[in-house]
């Protein structure tokens, strides 16, 4: 009897030991690597004066509603909550205000995908049968599905061309069932050529969940949101459907929560600007990904269309005289966002809307305020 204790506790001892020891080597992960070049006071004056200047001009003036955050060399050099969380009532947005990132997501579940791939539990070659058998749309890969070349139709657009699924709240699973029953007409053949499409990062979520046996949520959670204390995102859920909180129309109009809000990978996922600061770090450290599978997730992946304007896995990217520029926008009913990463600078910009208003996607042009992203102007593209 005392040797099973004994051995019982001497179990509960190691299993302390050794989660003391994993939580120990993730926060030294966490704040090891890469170094900020210091920024001097007189810099950081000089920039906050031109970048002011900028967002005035570029987003204030033209009815801004949303929170920002731009920083570089790991200085914040402005950080402003501008509006309402609320039109109704007037709730002022906050630090811990958080808004749907729409698919600026898509950056999480990239990286998500890859850090699995890092650890040998998928494969960026394997074909979409070996998770799903029953997926009807055949030849098509992990990588396809990441840098947008599998040539799948939208499900946003194909599934609400049917009745029932109009009104009714559909989830990642529904979605696929949906692609197996009705089989909508595919929209190129796979690897042909770029088509950005939604449908890809919902079924990244579903082989997430496949592969680590946890929820999507739950494994951002786990694996990204709390180890970067990350502590105001979140991923939306049809669970939390009934705490919708809706952004808005031009006329302060709220958007009602719609058929396909809840299908996440794609979109789904709520943050802050201090939190996708964290994130920012994160990137520049390593500290999810290794620096190897970051440079390949940020490599041109379609080269039928050369020119600066490319997608790598997960990030948009332009290619720029004077540096490489990596970036997702999102759009998403109400909710507009910049998340702009000046790589050559260590600079970016964070902007989070919850009124629509396309203004928000030329925020991109206050990075002209950084040396090596003076012709930025010229390049933004207005969408998401």
């Amino acid at each position: 009897m005392y040797r099973i204790v004994y051995i019982t506790i001497l179990i509960f001892i190691s299993f302390v030991a050794c989660t003391s020891k994993v939580e120990k080597l993730k926060k030294k992960n966490l704040e090891k690597a890469f170094q900020y070049r210091p920024i001097t006071e007189s810099e950081i004056a000089d920039y906050r004066k031109a970048i002011l200047l900028k967002y005035d001009s570029i987003l204030l003036r033209r009815g801004f509603n949303g929170s920002i955050l731009i920083a570089k060399n790991g200085e914040i050099l402005l950080e402003d909550y501008h509006g309402y969380s609320n039109m109704q009532t007037k709730d002022t947005l906050t630090a811990t205000t958080p808004f749907h990132l729409a698919s600026v997501s898509k950056t999480f579940t990239a990286t998500a995908i890859l850090k699995l791939c890092e650890e040998k539990k998928i494969n960026l070659e394997d074909s979409i049968q070996v998770y799903f058998p029953a997926f009807p749309y055949h030849n098509i890969s992990i990588r396809m599905l990441l840098n947008h070349r599998s040539g799948l139709p939208n499900y946003i657009y194909a599934m609400t061309k049917f009745p029932e699924w109009k009104h009714k709240l559909a989830t990642n699973n529904d979605m696929l069932q949906f692609l197996i029953d009705k089989q909508p007409i595919w929209y190129g053949y796979p690897n042909r050529g770029f088509n950005y499409c939604n449908t890809n990062y919902a079924l990244l979520a579903l082989l997430i969940e496949k592969v680590t046996g946890q929820t999507y949520s739950k494994y951002l959670q786990d694996n990204i949101f709390s180890p970067l204390g990350m502590n105001h995102s979140f991923v939306f859920t049809i669970n939390d459907s009934a705490n919708y909180k809706p952004s808005y129309q031009p006329n302060n109009r709220p958007f009602p929560i719609e058929s396909m809000d809840v299908i996440y990978g794609d979109k789904g996922i709520y943050s802050t600007v201090r939190d996708m600061f964290l994130w920012d770090k994160a990137l520049y450290n390593h500290a999810i990904i290794s620096d190897t599978t970051y440079e390949k997730a940020i490599a041109p992946s379609s080269f039928e269309h050369p020119g600066t304007h490319n997608y790598g896995m997960g990030w948009r990217l332009l290619t720029l005289p004077d540096g490489k520029i990596v970036f997702h926008n999102g759009w998403w009913h109400g909710n507009n966002n910049v998340f702009t990463r000046f790589i050559d600078d260590t600079a970016t910009i964070i902007i989070l809307g919850n009124k629509y208003n396309k203004a928000i996607y030329s925020g991109m042009k206050i990075g002209t305020v950084f040396k090596n992203s003076t012709k930025t102007e010229a390049q933004v593209p207005l969408d998401e």
